[in-house]
């Protein structure tokens, strides 16, 4: 299926974001996922029964389609996946991949979701997922630490500055303070306490990590032609793509393309990023608004290196400031919810669905006429997605 048969075939009808602090949770992962999927569905206006389609991603929330089907007493599964990569790099393209069951016909109304609670499955924490015996017979074996590698490569060979990621961090703080569901809400944060907040990896200081909560976050995706019978301001999904360049991979850690969030391209290749705005027929300067994932502040700003939305080396600097990124000031405002970092984090999921909030309107930081709104999934992770959704009237 090319790109151009996905570009609005697809659009995110409903949302349900809901979290706690973390081991806060006041049930299991099973029946919150079910609270946010009917949430949902509510938010869509129509039954759980209609879902055909489940989604997820990550290893996370391991309730199949059948398990969560038979429990919302639905007529007939469909489709049932899950997508692989450790961490959030499979978000988005958990994302791609319902709007690809519905382009293709073999879904009609799929919900994609994710949910985390520390009593069920524990933190994201130290050798899980994808480490390899190199980086954890040195001691190397939390997200942190392997995303710091990369960074302070980042920083050091291609000579992005680090206050590009302070900015970040801090325009997401601002961005929080209007946000009172966000757990950062009523704590802003200035460079002075940023800076001397303790190191946890070089180059990451507290404030460079993300949160992580307990909490559920699903969306449910319809045809586009049954998306502009339930809402007019539906979230059209434009274009997705996922991936990992050749020889990418955090368990051999010898690319050439080190410094990458994952969503370059190498070898004459677009890679993800360039083969979302080839699908899109779109480029970084028609984007109104962006969410991307920050498991840490320095792949995000990889990630959005990697876009073009920001150019590499010391020129990132003049580009990510946090006017710059900050909804109503600057030209390219970056997690207008508070993101990961201020607001929270159920594995990047929460980010999806403000991207959506950014095309109804209804963010707690709305971007004036946004039409179109990407959403960039964990970068820095073995496979690492993308997905861009727009207003009815850019099909």
């Amino acid at each position: 299926m090319t790109g151009a048969l996905l570009r609005g075939a697809a659009a995110v009808v409903g949302v349900a974001d809901i979290h706690y602090k973390r081991g806060a949770a006041p049930h299991g992962e099973l029946r919150m996922t079910l609270e946010a999927i009917v949430a949902a569905c509510a938010d869509a206006g129509i039954s759980p029964r209609e879902l055909d389609g489940f989604v997820s991603y990550a290893g996370g929330g391991g309730h199949d389609g059948a398990i969560l089907g038979g429990a919302l007493g639905v007529e007939e599964v469909r489709w049932s996946n899950m997508m692989w990569g450790g961490g959030g790099g499979a978000v988005a393209a958990a994302i791609n991949n319902a709007a690809v069951a519905i382009a293709a016909g073999q879904a009609e109304c799929v919900v994609v979701f994710r949910s985390m609670a520390q009593e069920d499955t524990g933190r994201l924490g130290y050798a899980k997922y994808f480490y390899g015996p190199h980086y954890l017979a040195h001691g190397v074996g939390s997200p942190a630490q392997v995303c710091a590698l990369r960074t302070q490569r980042l920083l050091e060979h291609d000579g992005v500055p680090r206050e590009a990621m302070r900015a970040l961090v801090l325009a997401a703080y601002r961005h929080a303070q209007n946000n009172p569901a966000a757990a950062a809400y009523g704590k802003p944060l200035d460079e002075q306490t940023y800076e001397t907040s303790r190191m946890i990896t070089e180059p990451f200081h507290l404030f460079d990590c993300s949160r992580e909560n307990d909490g559920a976050v699903a969306l449910v995706l319809v045809s586009a032609e049954r998306a502009q019978a339930i809402r007019p301001d539906a979230a059209y999904v434009l274009a997705g793509a996922q991936g990992a360049p050749g020889g990418y991979s955090s368990i051999i850690d010898n690319d050439d393309l080190y410094t990458s969030a994952g969503f370059a391209g190498r070898s004459g290749r677009p890679g993800v990023a360039g083969r979302l705005w080839a699908a899109a027929g779109l480029g970084p300067d028609d984007i109104d608004v962006v969410q991307v994932y920050e498991n840490f502040s320095g792949p995000a700003v990889a990630a959005l290196i990697d876009h073009g939305l920001a150019p590499t080396g010391p020129a990132a600097g003049e580009v990510l400031t946090v006017d710059n990124l900050t909804a109503g000031i600057g030209k390219l405002p970056v997690n207008t919810s508070g993101g990961n970092i201020a607001d929270s984090f159920v594995n990047g999921m929460g980010l999806a669905v403000e991207a959506v909030r950014q095309i109804r309107g209804t963010s707690t930081n709305p971007v004036a006429d946004a039409h179109l709104s990407l959403f960039i999934g964990g970068p820095m992770a073995p496979l690492v997605s993308s997905t861009l959704f727009g207003r009815e009237e850019t099909l």
